[in-house]
């Protein structure tokens, strides 16, 4: 019986790694190991159960130690580092050091979790600077010129030949219905007395959120993983749709028959509402220094974040996707809102959890920062 190949998980225990591993192992091709700083949590668990081709090993990787022995005897690698709890600077080392003890490690394909480089799409404007974003663009970048120095490698070095592709993602729709995230719904009443589901955001009248689906990843990487000689030096940048909410509030009504809104509003009354106030000071990386200067504000980060999103509307401003091309890949793939919301609905009926409308009143954190309780840990900059 042929071996499963053997892949390395940085960032499995993640919202995007969940289904990235339950990808992976579905039909004995892979095997995966998921470095994870606590074996015993809830999402861990979760991992554990999907059967004996998932192995959890305690670690950390700020520890070059911890990522030798877990690249060690490897054939590919999915490394997904968390930007918000390593603060923007930390990020872009030790994703640089995860590269490359993976090519003196002999991994054979790797795959590096990206964002879209946004200050550098908006031709270095930095009123579009978004740590979280640019950390992981920038070191995005830096994974393809590497692969491609590799490639042409002739002298037999340990990189020579890593094959590397990126996989791009943005915020995911599952957001949307998720507390604490910068999208997060309310349940307000409106002029007759009616609850409404509202999302009150900055996006403005021609913006757009290229918003991705945590189930579709489990088929992107999954095609990454299959392909490598296609995916070689690609960036796979994958979303539903340009997603603007007035069509997110109207896709939500179609659904559940109930009212939903979205109210534009300014980024300064964006940053005076309850929550985003508290946590406008605090710094992005939670372990991070705030004395560094470095450090980045919670409220300097989204800022930049939502100014992307309102000048990428109908795929057309900074942000972009190729969908031909995702459509390609996996023909099955959720295209709107509205499709999300039928597929969520029958979800929480499934799984005893009521109705759309319930999930919305009644919103789960999808973020693992926030069922950690980690934001709390941010300390003001």
């Amino acid at each position: 019986m042929t071996q499963p190949l053997k892949v390395f998980v940085i960032g499995g225990t993640g919202a995007q790694g969940l289904p990235v591993v339950r990808g992976l192992v579905q039909d004995g091709k892979y095997a995966v190991r998921v470095l994870t700083r606590d074996p015993a949590s809830r999402r861990a668990r979760e991992l554990a159960a999907l059967g004996p081709n998932v192995e959890l090993v305690a670690g950390s990787f700020t520890s070059e130690a911890d990522l030798r022995a877990g690249f060690a005897g490897c054939w590919g690698a999915f490394v997904n580092i968390d930007g918000f709890a390593t603060g923007e600077a930390m990020e872009m080392f030790w994703t640089v050091r995860c590269f490359e003890i993976a090519a003196e490690s002999g991994v054979s394909f790797y795959v590096h979790g990206n964002l879209d480089y946004g200050i550098k799409l908006s031709g270095y404007d930095s009123r579009y600077r978004c740590g979280h974003y640019d950390g992981k663009g920038r070191i995005g970048e830096w994974v393809r010129l590497q692969r491609a120095a590799a490639a042409k490698t002739t002298d037999g070095g340990a990189a020579a030949g890593m094959k590397a592709a990126l996989f791009t993602t943005g915020p995911y729709i599952e957001m949307a219905l998720s507390p604490q995230t910068p999208m997060a719904p309310t349940v307000e009443r409106d002029e007759q007395g009616d609850e409404v589901v509202t999302w009150r955001l900055p996006l403005t009248a021609d913006g757009g959120v290229p918003h991705v689906s945590l189930d579709d990843c489990e088929v992107y990487v999954r095609w990454l993983f299959d392909h490598p000689e296609r995916a070689d030096g690609m960036d796979l940048a994958v979303a539903v749709d340009h997603i603007h909410y007035a069509d997110m509030a109207r896709a939500f009504t179609a659904v559940t028959g109930r009212k939903a809104r979205f109210v534009d509003v300014d980024l300064d009354t964006y940053w005076r509402g309850e929550y985003w106030s508290a946590a406008a000071p605090l710094q992005t990386g939670y372990t991070a220094d705030p004395n560094s200067t470095a450090a980045m504000t919670i409220k300097d980060n989204f800022t930049g974040f939502w100014r992307l999103f309102q000048a990428s509307g109908s795929n057309k401003g900074i942000i972009r996707r190729d969908y031909a091309l995702l459509d390609e890949i996996h023909p099955a793939r959720i295209r709107s809102a509205e499709e999300f919301f039928r597929r969520e609905d029958a979800k929480a009926r499934e799984q005893g959890r009521g109705s759309l409308w319930d999930v919305a009143a009644n919103p789960e954190p999808i973020l693992k920062i926030h069922e950690d309780g980690n934001l709390s840990r941010s300390r003001k900059i």
